[in-house]
């Protein structure tokens, strides 16, 4: 009978959510989830210096809005908790103390001006620097002796001399190392507490994970991870080694250049379903031809053999495109929901016809972020040059458009009802009545009520969003500044 699928999420609380990361986590998620597994969250906060105020609850809020909800983790606890590594200390030192008591680490007392010399001296004689095993070899009673006159010391891993080491990745398979360029890493430090490296391995082990979900950049320290388990007597969990999500060809992602978190998509109005379909994609591909996944769905259909070797370029312009296609999916009150605050950040007037805007606006919209500069003509006619007037598709010209408003106007003074449907028949009525082509007559009138040459919707939607008077001022206004241009 195969184990229970146990995977883990185990960021480090330093700021924000990092696309790559929030990727790891959505993986480790889906191949827990695939097979009726348990996705476990654990904050790793041990480096203190790079720990920022509020980073734990920015990890719990990105997870949350994306859906990835642990089965167990450090607000919600569980079998094997703590679940928060700083909570975890005192049992590091006893497993290095066992290790050492096997044979498989040591005590070493090197100082730091010793270990900066010896640094030195290998950068001169370009060797690659290494810890050169200088306390490997010390009797019991010279170990003994030095603990006792409270020397301090770290506890190093004792990696074998010769030979190889090899580990298997899901990803890119049975990797080789000489143990001859693996370095005596430190396992505890000299203020007892566990380096990340050790602490991972242990609280992997006790917390039961058989699957490992990890950025490519561990591969190097994989071997001493496997010697660290062999060394224990413990089962390797399955490794998952992604490669990275890049910026470009030759850059990754950061957020010292500008590059987007989880929470800046969200804010640029992205929606959190599509964001994480977006993710899903960003190295792992699919077995057919669809790229629109729920979360469900991709439940169903992960799989670690779909992930690449080959780093993952993240290209904005996919990123709209399916959340376009999930916001051209939502039912019209589940957009009106979403897009009044961004339609409110240029819209004031409340005297507009919303659920028409919205109906106009929804396929149009790819990111919510778009639609405050689509509206801003709503409340104030925007600046704009009479050139718009002139459209070679729509055959138009000033003195055109002029012609147009005049003949539009009488027909729209006399709509009693103010609506698309009696809008639309007096226009067309109109346009039928004078022979001429419907964009002759309605570019003008579009141009006229926007200020815009792209708009939510055509010139009749315009009219019946705006409202009567609005669409009447807004014409005879255009009509005087045609009349005068057309006149000079």
């Amino acid at each position: 009978m195969s184990k229970r699928v146990r995977t883990r999420f185990a960021p480090s609380p330093t700021g924000y959510m990092h696309i790559g990361n929030l990727r790891t986590a959505l993986y480790a998620y889906l191949i827990a989830k695939k097979d009726g597994g348990d996705f476990i969250l654990r904050i790793e906060d041990t480096d203190q210096e790079r720990y920022v105020e509020g980073a734990v609850d920015v990890i719990y809020d990105t997870l949350k809005i994306a859906g990835l909800n642990w089965d167990e983790g450090p607000d919600i606890g569980g079998p094997v908790g703590p679940y928060v590594q700083s909570e975890r200390m005192g049992m590091f030192k006893s497993y290095a103390e066992e290790l050492v008591k096997t044979g498989h680490a040591y005590y070493c007392f090197c100082d730091k001006e010793r270990l900066d010399e010896v640094r030195k001296i290998q950068e001169a004689s370009r060797i690659a620097p290494m810890y050169d095993r200088h306390c490997r070899d010390l009797s019991p009673e010279e170990v003994q002796a030095k603990l006792d006159a409270g020397v301090p010391y770290v506890i190093r891993q004792k990696m074998p001399l010769d030979g190889t080491t090899t580990f298997h990745d899901e990803i890119y398979g049975d990797i080789t190392v000489e143990n001859s360029t693996l370095d005596d890493q430190i396992l505890i430090k000299t203020d007892g507490m566990p380096t990340y490296n050790f602490a991972n391995v242990v609280d992997d082990h006790l917390m039961g994970i058989t699957h490992v979900v990890r950025g490519n950049e561990y591969l190097s320290s994989a071997p001493k991870y496997n010697l660290l388990y062999e060394a224990f007597g413990w089962d390797v969990p399955t490794y998952v080694h992604c490669a990275p999500v890049m910026k470009d060809q030759t850059h990754k992602l950061s957020k010292r250049n500008g590059d987007a978190s989880f929470q800046d998509l969200m804010e640029k109005g992205y929606l959190p379903q599509a964001v994480l379909n977006f993710i899903a994609l960003l190295g792992w591909a699919p077995t057919g031809e669809q790229e629109i996944y729920t979360l469900d769905e991709l439940k169903q259909v992960f799989s670690i053999s779909g992930i690449s070797k080959s780093p993952a370029i993240f290209d904005s312009q996919k990123l709209r495109a399916i959340n376009a296609a999930y916001v051209h999916k939502m039912t019209p009150e589940e957009f009106q929901e979403a897009a009044v605050p961004y339609i409110r950040q240029t819209v004031k007037r409340t005297d507009i016809d919303l659920p028409l805007l919205c109906s106009v606006l929804q396929n149009r919209t790819e990111v919510f972020s778009d639609i405050p500069e689509q509206v801003d003509f709503i409340d104030q006619m925007p600046e704009y040059n009479l050139e718009m007037y002139r459209h070679k598709k729509m055959k138009t010209t000033p003195e055109t458009a002029l012609e147009a408003l005049q003949a539009v106007l009488p027909v729209l003074e006399g709509v009693d009802t103010w609506d698309v449907e009696h809008i639309h028949e007096v226009l067309f009525a109109k346009i039928a009545e004078m022979g001429v082509k419907n964009g002759w007559m309605l570019w003008p009138v579009r141009t006229a009520v926007s200020g815009k040459q792209f708009t939510p919707g055509g010139g009749v939607e315009l009219c019946a969003i705006l409202g009567k008077e609005d669409t009447l001022n807004r014409i005879r206004s255009a009509i005087d500044t045609l009349s005068a241009a057309c006149a000079k």
